[in-house]
């Protein structure tokens, strides 16, 4: 009888022992996935942000244009326009 004592005693540390391994593996999986989203979040924030000041520069130089054969009330009610 004290020998199955001994073996339940066992078979509850292996549980626990395996039970670590299982959350720490899962742990580290967790830690490198969110690792590559956040790599992936900032690029395309900077990629955002890249393409408004490229949007913002297009329709200033579509503004100036206009204000070359308009007068530049004009010329920016035109560009707000298009933009809206």
């Amino acid at each position: 009888m004290q020998r199955l004592e001994h073996l339940e005693h066992l078979d509850k540390h292996l549980v626990d022992e395996l039970a670590q391994v299982a959350r720490e593996t899962v742990r580290d999986e967790l830690r490198e996935q969110a690792r590559g989203q956040r790599r992936r979040a900032a690029l395309y924030a900077g990629s955002g942000a890249a393409a408004l000041y490229a949007g913002a520069a297009v329709a200033l130089a579509v503004g100036l244009a206009l204000a070359l054969v308009l007068p530049g009330w004009a010329a920016a009610l035109i560009t707000a326009a298009v933009l809206g």
